[in-house]
């Protein structure tokens, strides 16, 4: 019966680490209010590797719904598109570079830290806020660039709902993910290192990097899915060493199905939640985001400054 408990629990953790590790809301925030309520029993350690190896299991669904165009070596690929996909890989490393260097050296100090329910709340909130101004700011130029520009097709309209591509024609100099060149990717990689702060979200930071850089929201949401394959894996990698290295590699039965579970079931809730959002926004922008985080941020300083009160 504990055992069907726990795996229950790792149920609910891997829906939402699926959803939110992908759409710009913060995992972290999430997590930290769904640790309020539903906590694994299970050992300080083991718990600290699971919510990392879970993570795995989301980058898995990138590596699946994308597995033809991250593959160099596909016998359906000319050499020409074989080459593209070698170049996107480069800049992938490049994204790469500064969250390596950044992560390695600082993530621990910010985790003792930072780590927090108002660290987390005022991420939210400030992240939130950048997504509703700077979408704002795009319909203003959308709107300005289309009035010179008139949409094409007769179901086109200005705004974030626009119908065709006259949106990203009108705002984006780099249109596609394989447009993406070694400065751009660098200037994202940057802004990825800014999700070393908790409750600002990778896939946030980097989306709202790769818009400031140029790239219409097809692109940077895509580059931040790349991006993540090797971050996460090599994060993951590096947290089930050194549980290995301290602990061994025994683990209980409940363990391993509090693990399999999760693992699973982020895979499969990540699927859903990366065909939605490259789904909606073809039609839409991230201001529906940007409200959403405002709102869960004052629901976390809500909660915890009450308990705060109450204690």
């Amino acid at each position: 019966m504990d055992m069907i408990i726990e795996a229950l629990k790792a149920l609910l953790i891997g829906v939402v680490e699926g959803i939110t590790e992908w759409l710009p809301i913060s995992s972290t925030g999430h997590m930290i209010l769904v640790d309020e309520f539903v906590k694994l029993q299970v050992s300080d350690a083991f718990r600290e590797l699971f919510l990392v190896v879970i993570q795995i299991g989301a980058i898995l669904a990138v590596i699946i719904l994308y597995f033809h165009k991250l593959n160099p070596l596909s016998p359906k690929k000319t050499a020409e598109q074989k080459r593209s996909t070698w170049r996107l890989w480069g800049m992938v490393v490049i994204g790469c570079i500064p969250a390596a260097i950044v992560g390695v050296a600082l993530d621990d100090f910010f985790t003792e830290h930072f780590h927090n329910a108002w660290t987390v709340a005022a991420a939210l909130i400030v992240y939130g806020i950048a997504f509703i101004v700077l979408e704002r700011h795009n319909r203003k130029r959308e709107a300005a660039a289309l009035a010179t520009t008139p949409p094409r097709g007769k179901h086109a309209r200005i705004g974030a709902g626009m119908d065709g591509d006259d949106a990203e024609m009108a705002l984006f100099s780099v249109k596609t993910v394989d447009d993406i060149d070694a400065k751009t990717a660098f200037k994202i990689g940057l802004f990825q290192v800014l999700a070393i702060v908790p409750g600002t979200s990778r896939s946030g930071s980097t989306i709202i990097g790769g818009m400031l850089c140029g790239c219409s929201r097809t692109a940077a949401a895509e580059f931040t899915f790349f991006l993540a394959i090797p971050i996460m894996f090599g994060w993951g990698l590096l947290k089930t060493v050194k549980y290995v290295l301290e602990l061994g590699l025994s683990m209980t039965s409940t363990e391993i199905a509090v693990l399999v579970v999760g693992v699973v079931t982020a895979f499969l809730v990540s699927i859903a939640s990366i065909k939605f959002l490259m789904g909606y926004i073809k039609k839409n922008d991230f201001t529906a985001f940007g409200v959403y985080r405002i709102i869960l941020g004052l629901a976390v300083l809500g909660y915890f400054g009450a308990r705060m009160l109450m204690a």
